[in-house]
């Protein structure tokens, strides 16, 4: 919901800090009662032989999307909140897929939890360009690149 304050890597926002790379792995076994603490043995990682994990996430179907996975974490996808438009005359530099997928990242309500100024100004990156919007009610009206 995001009104309790967690870092990046509790969450599975998009917007990181630094260009991580993700791996979806299938945990195979947990080794307990080891010289390293408790070690996880996991299969499929697009890793290199002594490559640090920082994160570990339990597998969500409608966000990591393997087919044949199991999700009991969160099974539904969330339903988007708001109503997108765009601003009269505005110059969008992206194809229409990308546009798209903006669209519905703005529809799902991108502002922290805790934020729910009406006519603020928000902006996030998106595409290598900053992005700026406004929420009045349940209407998101996208005013800039």
């Amino acid at each position: 919901g995001g009104n309790v304050a967690l870092g990046v890597f509790a969450t599975r926002s998009p917007y990181r800090p630094n260009p991580l790379g993700l791996s979806a792995v299938r945990l195979e076994r947990i080794e307990y009662g080891t010289a390293e603490g408790v070690v996880l043995h996991v299969r499929g990682g697009d890793l290199t032989d002594g490559t640090p994990v920082y994160d570990i996430k339990p597998y969500i179907r409608y966000a990591d999307s393997l087919p044949d996975a199991k999700s009991g974490f969160a099974a539904e996808r969330p339903e988007p909140r708001l109503t997108v438009l765009m601003a009269d005359g505005l110059d969008n530099p992206f194809t229409p897929e990308e546009t798209e997928t903006l669209l519905q990242l703005l529809a799902l309500d991108p502002r922290p939890a805790y934020q729910h100024e009406s006519g603020r100004v928000y902006r996030m990156s998106y595409g290598g360009r900053d992005v700026a919007f406004r929420i009045d009610g349940t209407v998101l009206t996208l005013l800039g690149f």
